[in-house]
């Protein structure tokens, strides 16, 4: 029987939400050079998936964190998953933007959290854990409590691992990097020879592929 982690690796190499260019590499907003790209958001267009994540991310929350009393998701990724996860579990809903509103009542959480209120967070993926830390303090700022996160995808790295230790953050991802790379390898999707390339980089991402010519 397949794992939750090979599953959703599967799913996500299925419909690309995942796309892997070793010799082509991506360059991302941070200025990082990659061989990976990871857009989820893919993931609400397919029914089915959409349904897998709702009822694994329940069953994690329900497993993990049994006193939830309320979901939060990052914007903008994490809003569509973390509202249907709400709704499956009957649970008031929020988002947090990554800035205030520069107009109105200037919020950066949107929707009512209540003092005290016990949250589970949801994102669509984790790289270095910096913004999901900071939907995390905003909340806890609000006088709230974050029980933990939920994630679809983290790439692993240990900067995120330290990250997240540093601010008391459990982090569970439905699958990550290194399922990744076992799926995408037995459905041929990357070579043998491509592996070394792409765990080369997860060990230094932020200088991995400099001298490599890039694409958007």
């Amino acid at each position: 029987m397949k794992t939750v982690e090979k599953l959703t690796a599967e799913k996500l190499l299925k419909i690309k939400a995942v796309k892997l260019q070793p010799s082509n590499p991506f360059t991302w907003a941070s200025g990082w050079k990659s061989p990976i790209y990871c857009d989820n958001r893919k993931l609400m267009s397919y029914p089915p998936i959409r349904n897998f994540l709702k009822v694994e991310f329940s069953r994690i929350i329900l497993e993990k964190f049994p006193q939830v009393e309320a979901i939060a998701g990052v914007a903008t990724g994490a809003i569509a998953p973390g509202a249907i996860v709400a709704d499956a579990l009957g649970l008031p809903f929020v988002y947090v933007r990554s800035a205030p509103k520069d107009h109105g009542l200037e919020n950066l959480i949107e929707g009512d959290l209540k003092p005290r209120q016990k949250v589970v967070v949801i994102e669509d993926l984790v790289s270095t854990g910096q913004s999901s830390l900071k939907a995390v303090e905003a909340i806890r700022q609000s006088g709230s409590d974050v029980l933990g996160m939920v994630a679809v995808f983290t790439y692993g790295f240990p900067a995120a691992e330290a990250n997240m230790k540093e601010a008391r953050v459990d982090l569970i991802a439905l699958t990550n990097y290194n399922a990744i790379l076992d799926e995408a390898l037995k459905i041929d999707y990357i070579a043998e020879s491509d592996v070394k390339t792409l765990q080369d980089w997860r060990k230094n991402p932020e200088t991995w592929g400099t001298t490599k010519k890039t694409t958007r």
